[in-house]
């Protein structure tokens, strides 16, 4: 099958548009690798310090013949997705040592999880946790004495954070492990109904507590479609994970089988070998191009916009809005999970997965086939199974026939022919909208706004009885500059009230919505921010706007409402607590939500 016009077309300009930075970070690169790691340099002082703790690998690394790999993790027992992390690092060199090589930890890295911080002051640290795990990365990898790299990470902000860290030391093979999902429990169908029972007041908090208890109920990330395992779905597209690798259960003998595998991948990619693979060869301008694809084609987290845009400029590679919104309209909607539709991701895993889909893709010309990855050239190894034999780890060719197409299609039948992300313009500057999980009489809303600094007056609002009618509720103040661009996402029972009620409802907003975004049209990230100037500081109780998901339009109708001067907001009360003093340098120095919004700058 021939590539995609429309993919052809937006690779070629994301490739003019990156050519002197590409240019720039590959020459930086090629100058690292032709020095390679120091530790062969290092005084017999700096050795002893790099192996004092090492044992009975100190005289394979004196030597300096065998392969190092460093080991990066997020491991905390606080987060379901990286408490089986705990375990990886013996694990590896224990099975490392067997085939003559070492490994060491490098250095940890902040996690935090969005899930716990939701509504709470700690979710205006989120989003700059992305930017300080590139640095802690940074850090740990800066003693040079390493021939490859593994990421430990999973969720929101960490694989985000854990690329761009990779990148910055993209003369080394990089390999990313995953921990997998936690096993079904209550869905997440009836844990939403059961929430917004909350917010109604129908019910109390010790029955919503044992809901949220059984829906998250152990190891592994959360298996709903959210930002963790968008990642994770990224991973495979891009060439970063094991085929198959990224939906494998924790604590299952196919998952350590995984985990042993990457961390020899990584070595044997290394420049010791016959297969020298760095990471900046696989992170090209055509990997980013195929991870927006995957992005379109599974209705994935809105938070990529941002995410993706920040990694890809890690490696100089620059991407815009207008290249995920052309993609959206021509890749096609291939996948329903939750909460785009009722399966999580074992069902999804179940019926095909990632290599069903990747192999829909490639058949109908949406992906580059010819990516350099870390299971070998091609991108056609990710249509590939892992399978645990008498013989040990192998790779099979996985389904060609979805084994449930309520869960996933294939291309020539499709949920939506269009993609399930898209960007919108106008009066009020440029924002993004999950359309996935947001049925075709939602995606025009016309309706008077309702204004609110911070979401806590919103549902104080709310609590009040104030909404009874359609609007569409404008809260801002709310970008990086402003708070760190919390996730809203606290706001979606109530609005999922307020539409069931047979109100047409939207929200608008300068800040973000978790991955979960679902049935309520939402038009985020908009930019300008508020705290800029932009036009959703002029906006005032009442103004008509026109949120138009099928146009790709965001407007304000009431005449002269761009004409007032801006609003200004009290932001003191972001300024301090729960560590917000910590990241004052990080709000002055962001950059807006469509280059990244990160403190790295341009």
């Amino acid at each position: 099958m021939s590539l995609n016009q429309t993919l052809k077309e937006v690779t070629e300009r994301i490739i003019a548009r990156s050519a002197e930075t590409r240019s720039a970070y590959l020459a930086r690169m090629r100058a690292a690798q032709g020095k390679g790691p120091a530790r062969a340099h290092l005084s017999c002082s700096g050795q002893a310090h790099a192996y004092a703790a090492t044992g009975a690998d100190q005289d394979t690394l004196a030597t300096g013949t065998a392969g190092h790999l460093g080991i990066v993790t997020a491991y905390n027992d606080m987060l379901s997705a990286h408490q089986p992390f705990e375990t990886y690092p013996t694990l590896i060199r224990n099975a490392l040592r067997a085939s003559g090589g070492t490994a060491q930890v490098a250095g940890g890295v902040p996690a935090m999880c969005d899930g716990v911080t939701q509504g709470e002051a700690g979710m205006e640290l989120s989003l700059f946790s992305r930017d300080t795990i590139a640095l802690a990365t940074g850090v740990a990898l800066s003693h040079n004495v390493f021939d490859a790299a593994v990421f430990l990470g999973v969720c929101d902000k960490i694989v985000p954070g854990l690329v761009i860290g990779a990148q910055t030391f993209g003369h080394l093979p990089a390999v990313f492990l995953p921990a997998g999902p936690m096993t079904s429990g209550l869905s997440n169908d009836e844990k939403s109904k059961i929430r917004q029972q909350f917010a109604a007041g129908e019910i109390g908090r010790e029955e919503l507590l044992k809901a949220e208890m059984a829906a998250y109920h152990g190891p592994g990330t959360c298996t709903f479609y959210g930002t963790a395992n968008t990642n994770q779905m990224l991973m495979e597209f891009m060439g970063l994970h094991l085929p198959g690798s990224s939906f494998v259960n924790p604590g299952t003998p196919l998952r350590e089988a995984l985990t042993i595998e990457g961390a020899k991948r990584a070595l044997s990619l290394s420049a010791l070998g016959n297969s020298y693979t760095p990471v900046c060869d696989v992170l090209d301008e055509k990997a980013f191009a195929n991870g927006i694809v995957g992005l379109m084609a599974t209705g994935g987290s809105t938070n990529l916009l941002i995410h993706l845009i920040a990694m890809a400029r890690a490696g100089g590679v620059i991407l815009d809005w207008q290249d995920f919104a052309d993609l959206s309209d021509v890749v096609p909607l291939l996948a329903r999970v939750y909460p785009n539709g009722l399966a999580d991701v074992n069902h999804f895993h179940a019926a095909g997965g990632l290599g069903y889909m990747i192999g829909e893709l490639l058949n109908a010309g949406f992906l580059h086939p010819d990516t350099k990855t870390v299971a070998g050239m091609g991108l056609e190894h990710y249509t590939q199974e892992p399978f645990l034999t008498d013989e040990g780890l192998t790779f099979r060719p996985g389904t060609t026939k979805s084994l449930n197409e309520g869960v996933v299609r294939p291309a020539t039948e499709p949920f939506q022919k269009t993609g399930g992300l898209k960007r919108l313009t106008g009066s009020l500057g440029t924002a993004v909208i999950k359309v996935s999980a947001v049925a075709e009489e939602h995606h025009v809303i016309e309706a008077p706004a309702r204004v609110f600094h911070d979401q806590d007056e919103a549902k104080a609002a709310f609590k009040a009885g104030e909404f009874t009618g359609d609007v569409i509720l404008v809260v801002r103040f709310q970008g990086p500059k402003a708070n760190g661009m919390p996730e809203l996402h606290s706001l979606t029972p109530m609005l999922g009230i307020l539409q069931g009620k047979g109100h047409k409802v939207a929200l608008v907003t300068d800040g973000r919505m978790s991955g979960a975004s679902g049935k309520v049209p939402a038009a985020i990230h908009v930019v300008p921010e508020a705290l800029d100037g932009g036009p959703i500081a002029r906006i005032r109780d009442g103004d008509m706007l026109r949120l138009d998901a099928t146009t790709g339009t965001l407007d304000v109708l009431t005449p002269g409402a761009l004409e007032r001067e801006p609003a200004t907001a009290d932001l003191s009360s972001y300024q301090h607590g729960t560590g917000r003093e910590l990241f004052s340098l990080f709000r002055r120095a962001v950059t807006s939500a469509d280059t990244g919004a990160s403190v790295f700058g341009d």
